[in-house]
């Protein structure tokens, strides 16, 4: 059984890498959990609730000393020296922009996992801090600047006068800036937002922002769930319109960030002196160069022209029990994959790309920077419009299924089997036979002609069987046997509930994801 430390974190760092809750899980994975004195006080954890989870108070050194230790920023060089020789050290390590923190841990006979490393497909999604914690500081974005503001974000009208609402320009849609938009959207602001991957648009419609499309050549689909670098064209396109965005809206938020390079530059000095007095800019990528000239990390600036600009690099930080809560959700399960067996020993398995990309260090040998992994996130529109035009040849149109003639020799080999039945079998075999087709052929074609949009795959199956069932009892009540008139009308009114029924689900369902006309009276 290995011994799993939690240290505390260092400087003004509010947040504790597990939460009494996830101890008591980590406990069922076979660990000794032992939770640094005072680690979880800033984040409202006691030491006693530690202790009733089942987890051991103890020193700093001890805790040190652990098998594993969990934290979440990256360690400095002397905590680095506190750790044991064969130890596995797990936080958010930042390899990509910290070469020199890789080549010091590399030079101890430890291992170490950066739980930011975590490739972007469907299976970790679960283990995705950087996702985690752009969710919390996306809305907590939201509330600084609206703090800053000191005005409403939504509109009034008084017996005093109109106010109008607030506008947000939100820069980057990705987890963080999506989380900006439905934030200030709800509190009743107009919101626009950028990005260079069309297939964001929806996603910024569907919470309430108005995408704004930045016109240029080239389509900036991601391949890996990630913006990427974009050309020239567009950059001047974007300069163009933040310039635009800057002298109307009251409050900019940027969240762009590329991978293992510095912040691109968004706004420019001009663009901060041509807005309004009393604006507010939060630069969320202060903390690697920031997307606006003048911004700074870890401060607030007041420009000549009164605009606020926020550089704060903490704000997942300003919400310490939830991010906590949700930091040490993805740590858990980080290492549930790590200890499959639940029996307490951590085993890192080169052959699962998730392992193997969060593995920076192991055993003193330097492991960084994984072999990459790639995601398709491009949209189906882009893939649509890339297909038009081009006939597959050969075998690939023989795989897309049977041509026109094909199916037209199904189906006269079908008639024939209906007449040649109809022909040798007895009465009233054919009549039954028959209606089954007609039933078959009628239920498929009347369901299948209703759009995929307005039912799952699922549904629209049970549908075309409950059509091909309401067709034939309708044939079937005109029956002279009274016991299959009724048989045929109580299929009828099942078979119509279940499709009514299907329908009215679906619709329920859509209208969840949709923002309808709340009225303007």
């Amino acid at each position: 059984m290995a011994r799993l430390g939690i240290v505390a974190e260092m400087g003004s760092e509010t947040r504790v890498a597990a939460t009494p809750a996830t101890v008591r899980q980590l406990l069922a994975l076979g660990y000794e959990v032992v939770v640094e004195k005072g680690a979880g006080e800033s984040a409202s954890f006691p030491d006693d609730a530690y202790t009733a989870a089942g987890a051991l108070v103890v020193g700093p050194d001890e805790a040190w000393a652990s098998d594993v230790v969990l934290r979440i920023n990256p360690p400095s060089e002397d905590e680095i020296g506190r750790l044991a020789d064969g130890a596995t050290l797990i936080g958010m390590l930042s390899p990509g922009l910290r070469p020199d923190l890789v080549e010091a841990l590399a030079a101890r006979p430890i291992t170490a996992l950066a739980l930011d490393a975590v490739p972007r497909i469907s299976r970790a999604q679960s283990m995705d801090v950087l996702s985690s914690m752009a969710n919390i500081a996306g809305y907590r974005a939201v509330i600084e600047a609206a703090h800053e503001f000191g005005r409403f974000f939504t509109g009034q009208v008084t017996a005093a006068g109109k106010v109008p609402p607030a506008k947000v320009l939100v820069a980057g849609a990705g987890v963080a800036g999506l989380a900006a938009i439905g934030a200030a959207s709800s509190l009743g602001a107009i919101v626009r937002a950028t990005d260079p991957r069309p297939e964001v648009a929806d996603q910024v419609k569907s919470i309430g922002g108005t995408y704004l499309k930045v016109e240029a050549a080239e389509e900036m689909a991601s391949a890996d769930g990630y913006a990427k670098a974009t050309s020239e064209a567009y950059n001047r396109r974007a300069a163009e319109i933040y310039s635009e965005q800057a002298r109307d809206v009251d409050i900019i938020i940027t969240t762009a960030l590329i991978p293992g390079r510095p912040a691109p530059k968004l706004l420019t000095a001009e663009d901060v002196a041509a807005m309004k007095p009393g604006s507010v800019i939060v630069d969320m990528a202060a903390g690697q160069g920031g997307n606006v000239e003048g911004s700074v990390a870890g401060e607030r600036v007041v420009t000549d022209n009164g605009v606020v600009i926020l550089g704060y690099t903490d704000l997942p930080a300003r919400l310490p029990a939830q991010a906590s809560q949700l930091y040490g959700t993805n740590m858990l399960n980080l290492l549930k994959l790590l200890t499959k067996a639940k029996d307490g020993q951590l085993r890192i398995d080169f052959d699962d790309v998730v392992q193997r990309s969060v593995t920076v260090v192991r055993d003193g040998e330097k492991t960084w920077p994984p072999p990459p992994v790639q995601v398709s996130a491009a949209s189906a529109v882009k893939s649509a419009a890339a297909g038009e035009g081009q006939r597959p040849s050969g075998g690939a149109a023989a795989k897309k299924g049977p041509s026109r003639g094909g199916k037209a020799a199904v189906i006269v080999g079908g008639i024939a089997v209906l007449f040649g039945i109809n022909a040798v079998a007895p009465a009233p075999l054919p009549q039954h036979f028959t209606v089954l087709l007609l039933s078959i052929v009628v239920g498929f074609y009347v369901i299948g002609k209703v759009h995929h949009s307005l039912h799952t795959p699922l549904m629209s199956v049970t549908n075309a069987i409950s059509g091909i069932i309401v067709v034939g009892a309708l044939l079937q009540v005109t029956s002279g046997n009274l016991a299959t008139q009724i048989i045929a009308a109580v299929a009828v009114l099942l078979a119509s509930i279940n499709i009514f029924g299907g329908f009215s689900v679906t619709r329920r369902m859509l209208a969840m994801f949709s923002k309808g006309d709340k009225g303007h009276d």
